[in-house]
């Protein structure tokens, strides 16, 4: 493994030697290029180097040990050794964590759509209990939380909802909750007490900004018509509402949160982008022959990943196998130590998948 970070150390020198290369340097292009470049190499860089120096460090001590007669002395360079090694140990296992490929979506915000599954009208009102864990998640994180679309069914539920997560790292913490939800309660409507199963189906987008995936506007059917939301007389007298159609794909997205016609398209495209690069994502994936990916990272909507059972105040993810009794303060939106884990156990299997 620190032959593969020697190799990072060499390009980090070569980098240095290139920015002051004076042909390079009145290419400003290339200059912020490599600058970049190696920006995102010197945290690693800089840690395999504290290793290296440790190394030398723990090789000193070692020969001062084998030289000194004072028992006092062996002592204290015993206890410097085993220091020195557990630092060394740390600093190792941080390395090949920071050796992991990045994914280049981490820091975006996120589009969060959730619909109801199976189940009725309970299924709904489950969709909307999601939508509120996890706006509470994202109100726990200081992230801002913004709706673009709702179908909402008599009951207090949601047939369908989508809106944006907008905060530092949104994305790499809400990755992991893309699947099938389901729920074991007993319905409010149920009179014998029987407990119902009923589902909710979430994905996680990351927001794509215009550059990284071209959408050619022949390609787009677009309509408008009169929002069916709550927001005034304006926006039920008015055609603000809009709802574009992808062609190629069938995807259709719609929106009717704003009162301007030209906000809800903005919103629109950006919620079409999103879900034609996650297309992209997972036709590349196949052809790679990782349709499965990490188990924990998949975000196959049809995967069941977690399950909330009202009766026993449990709430269980069967990916990673970790179940917890305190589905109330869960559903509230602590959900960091479900995140927790489940970001550790793909860093191990991505780990295992590399061999570092």
């Amino acid at each position: 493994m620190l032959d593969k970070v020697k190799l990072v150390e060499d390009r980090y020198e070569e980098l240095n030697r290139l920015m002051a290369d004076p042909e390079v340097v009145i290419d400003h292009v290339k200059v912020t290029e490599y600058a970049q470049e190696q920006r995102e190499l010197e945290d690693l860089v800089q840690a395999y180097r504290h290793h290296q120096a440790l190394e030398a460090e723990l090789a000193d001590t070692r020969e001062l040990l084998e030289m000194e007669d004072d028992a006092e002395m062996r002592e204290m360079a015993g206890q410097e050794i085993a220091r020195i090694e557990d630092e060394m140990q740390g600093l190792y296992e941080r390395l090949r964590l920071m050796l992991l490929p990045k994914d280049p979506n981490d820091e975006k915000n996120v589009i969060m759509e959730i619909r109801a599954g199976a189940g009725g009208d309970e299924a709904g009102i489950f969709a909307a209990d999601l939508q509120r864990m996890y706006t509470r998640y994202a109100e726990n994180q200081k992230w801002k939380t913004d709706m673009l679309s709702a179908h909402r069914t008599g009951v207090g539920g949601v047939k369908e909802v989508s809106f944006e997560i907008k905060g530092k790292g949104a994305y790499s913490r809400l990755k992991y909750e893309s699947g099938v939800h389901r729920v074991q309660r007993v319905p409010a409507t149920e009179s014998q007490g029987r407990i119902h199963t009923s589902t909710a189906t979430v994905a996680v987008l990351p927001k794509i900004d215009d550059v990284e995936i071209e959408i050619n506007p022949a390609d787009l059917q677009t309509d408008v018509y009169t929002s069916s939301g709550p927001g005034g007389q304006h926006m039920q007298k008015n055609s603000t509402a809009v709802r574009i159609t992808h062609k190629p794909s069938g995807t259709v997205v719609s929106c009717e949160s704003e009162r301007s016609q030209t906000q809800n398209r903005l919103r629109a495209m950006a919620v079409l982008r999103a879900r034609l690069y996650e297309v992209e994502q997972q036709r590349q994936m196949a052809e790679r022959g990782e349709e499965r990916r990490l188990q924990v990272g998949s975000g196959q909507r049809s995967e069941k990943i977690r399950t909330y059972n009202y009766p026993q105040n449990r709430v269980t993810d069967h990916r990673i196998g970790l179940t917890l009794y305190r589905l109330d303060t869960i559903v509230n939106g602590d959900l960091d130590e479900f995140v927790d884990e489940l970001a550790t156990t793909e860093q191990a299997e991505r780990l295992q998948a590399i061999g570092a």
